[in-house]
This record gives structure tokens, sequence and C-alpha cells, in this order.
């Protein structure tokens, strides 16, 4: 094999100058440190390659381009010069092995796996593959194949020192396959990042080429505008993973839309309705006995079993953290203070105050809301008094509770169950959102006339 090599040292450069005029071979042997510029004899490896010096040029900066070739592997035995430059007395390593059913398996077995390592590195080019293709000599095979590995300088020296062809060949196929294992690898990195690149690309270029149409029909960029503000409401909005999804989804169909298509309303509705709401915004709670009974005295005056019931209620929460069950409901004739004693509880502990009047409700879309596929469809009642609250604990007073009835569009009480029952109302389902909406923080007051 003839490979070319770069010399700078002055007792590498005396070398090959002698070995020129003297028309005589060289021996080629690695130093085992490669940071020592001026080795001895003791840091070099002990075996290596007889070559022939075949052409050799100086280069403007000093140093020598040379055209070696190899001829035969080598072991040191003795130096017999140092200066000018090291003189060497080597011994030729050759090893018989017969041709065995096994030899041959393991040379087929290296040629089909460099000519795949090849197809996988395009350094490597097609003739090299021919020729090393014919090759049946098993040392000759791997001392061609070796040099074209991407591997370290210790794990070539170790199969250069190798003896035996079967080993050496074995040691050769691990070696390749490991490099081959490494390419796919590679290759299958590469794919992906393309795979990235060409899907980003392709959504920048679809955007561009909208933008073009929208100015092309005269729209301005009132609806881009709005869009990166829906982008930014709801990078900065508190959501559950559920409902993020679904506004990421829904956003990134309203990109595709015509600005002035219906269905683009209705979508931009849908996104706004999810970012207007409270998801894990909740107002901080006084749950101060002595502070709530003063504020229920100073808004009432009587009333003592509703005020006491009341207080007991707020006794219980300021000694757990959530409770879960208990619902007040408040029950007199009209006027007597049941609505305003609701909106005491939400002054006496901090709460934000929400009222939802039933009386006439017969329809249980009212609490659960249309589904999107109806025209005008909107939130049920629920929702939209929670995002009337701002907040996601507030005092939520269902008034005239009695007054409810039910006909062929479905009964409405059934629907305020799992509003109600704190086993269910912590994933309450709308029908317009179809998102799971936690009700659990809620503190829940119903109304009722005798």
């Amino acid at each position: 094999m003839v490979v070319p090599l770069f010399v700078g040292r002055g007792k590498s450069i005396h070398a090959l100058e002698q070995a020129l005029k003297a028309e005589g071979p060289i021996f080629l042997v690695a130093q085992k440190d490669s940071k020592e510029n001026d080795p001895a004899i003791a840091q070099l490896y002990s075996v290596g390659t007889v070559a022939k010096v075949l052409q050799m040029l100086r280069l403007p900066d000093g140093t020598v381009k040379v055209l070696v070739e190899g001829l035969w592997r080598a072991r040191l035995l003795e130096m017999v010069q140092s200066e000018p430059c090291f003189v060497v007395k080597v011994e030729r390593l050759m090893a018989f092995t017969p041709r065995t059913p096994e030899l041959e398996a393991l040379v087929r077995a290296v040629r089909d796996a460099f000519q795949y390592y090849a197809r996988l590195n395009k350094k490597i080019s097609q003739d090299l593959v021919s020729s090393i293709s014919q090759l049946e000599e098993p040392d000759r095979l791997t001392d061609s194949i070796l040099p074209h590995l991407n591997v370290k300088l210790e794990e070539r020296q170790r199969l250069l020192e190798v003896m035996d062809p079967r080993e050496r060949l074995e040691q050769l196929l691990a070696l390749l396959q490991g490099e081959i294992e490494i390419l796919e690898i590679e290759r299958k990195i590469r794919a992906r990042v393309k795979k990235q690149m060409e899907k980003s690309q392709r959504e920048y270029y679809l955007s561009e080429q909208m933008r073009a149409i929208q100015k092309e029909m005269g729209e301005k960029d009132d609806f881009r505008n709005e869009i990166q503000e829906l982008e930014k409401r709801l990078e900065e909005k508190r959501l559950s993973e559920e409902a993020r999804e679904k506004a990421l989804h829904e956003l990134r169909k309203l990109k595709m839309m015509s600005p002035m298509s219906a269905e683009a309303t209705v979508v931009r509705n849908y996104i706004d309705w999810i970012l207007s709401l409270p998801w894990a915004e909740y107002t901080e709670e006084k749950l101060d006995i002595e502070e709530a009974g003063r504020i229920l005295e100073e808004d009432h005056y009587g009333l003592e079993q509703p005020k006491e019931r009341i207080l007991e209620c707020l006794a219980v929460q300021s000694l757990v953290e959530r409770i879960k069950g208990p619902i007040l409901c408040f029950v007199g004739p009209p006027g007597v203070g049941k609505t305003s004693l609701g909106r005491s509880i939400a002054r006496a502990t901090g709460r934000k105050f929400v009222r939802l009047s039933l009386g006439g409700v017969r329809d249980e879309a009212e609490i659960r809301g249309h589904r999107r596929t109806y025209i005008g469809a909107l939130p049920g009642k629920i929702i939209q008094s929670m995002k009337k609250a701002g907040s996601s604990n507030p005092v939520f007073l269902l008034d005239e509770v009695d007054k409810m009835s039910m006909d062929f569009r479905g009964d409405p009480s059934a629907a305020l169950l799992e509003v109600l029952d704190p086993e269910q109302n912590h994933a309450f389902n709308d029908h317009y959102l179809d998102l799971d909406y936690d009700l659990s923080r809620v503190m829940f007051i119903t109304t009722a006339n005798t």
C-alpha cells in the first residue's frame, strides 16, 4: 500500500534522505507518546512496517512530503546508531496459516462488512472497495482495510502486533462492526435533524405564502397580530396540561384558516374562553373566626342561628386544609337576607363572590353549555360565572335552587349534581369546553324559598 506522509523532525528527514540516497528500505514505527518531540528508542513501539521511499518533496515551511510503499511487518531488535538518525536492526514478521473453511469464512465476512461500511462512509471510493474485494491473502486484507477505519492509534498498533492471521481478522471484524454501528447511529441522527429542519422550513414557507396571499387580497395584519397576542397569552397563562394541549392544537388550526371564515371565528372564541378562565388563580383565604363574626354582625342584625351555623362551617375550614361535603343551604321567605349572607361570607373569607340565579332554568345546557357544533354555542352558566369571578376559589351562590324545573330538553338538576358533588366536581366537564375544570376549591352556597 502506498501512502503519503508529512515529516518535520530533523532525525526523520535525515533518515529519509539516507534511505532515498542508498535506495534502501526505511523502518516506520509509531511512538508511544505523540507529544514527545525527540523520543528515545525506548519510547517507540517495537513492531512497525518496513517501507520503500518512492518520492520526497521539500515544502516551503521546511517540512517534507514523502511517498512510501509498505513492504512487510518487522520487529525492532536493537539500535545500531542514534545520530544523526536512528539506524536499527529488525527482523521480518511472517506467519503461515493454512487455508481452512473457518479462515475463508472470516475473509468473506470481513470483505462484506467493509463493503457495507463503505456504503455508509462516503469518503471511501468505489475503486478502493473493488480492489479490496479482490484480496484473498488474510494479512494483506487486514493491512489494506485498517488504515480506512476511524480507530485510535493504540487499536491499530495492537492489531499490527498480532501474529495469527485468523485472530487479526477476528479483531478487524469487531472493529468494523463497531464503526458500522456508530455510522448507522450518525445516519439516524442526521435523518432526524434533516426531517425537523424540513418541517420547520415547510411551516415557514407556508406561513410566508399565506401572508403573501392575504396581502394580495387586501387583508391587513390584524389577524396575524391577534394570533401573536393569543400565543403570548397562552405562553403566560397557567393552564392544566390538557387545556394547554387543546389550546395549542386549536391555535395551529387557526393559523391555517382564512381570517374571514366562520370557522376561524368559532376557533378564536373557543381559545379566548380557555384563556379567560381562572385555571389555577386563587385568592388568599382569611379564616379568622372572630373577624368573620364581626362582619356578619355588621351586615345583618339578628339571624343568630344562620350566623352560628356559618361560623361553625368556617371554623371547620380553618382546621382542615380542604373541606369536602357540606354545602350551606339557606331556606326562608324572600327578602330575609339569604343572598346578602352569601356576600358577607365572601367578604369575611376574602374570596370573590359570584351569584347565579336558577329560577326558571329548564334546560340542561344552561348548566353544562352547548357543544361547539351548534351555531352560537356558549359555555354553561357555571363556566361563565367562573370567568366573571376571575378566581378558582370564589364563594358561588346558587340562588333559588328550588325554582328549577325540567322539560323535554333535560333535567338541569341532574347536571347540577356534578357541580356540587365533591367526588365529581374536581373534573367538571362543560360541553362547550370539552375539558375537565376543577370546581373543588369553590365554596358553594344554595338558597331556597319557603
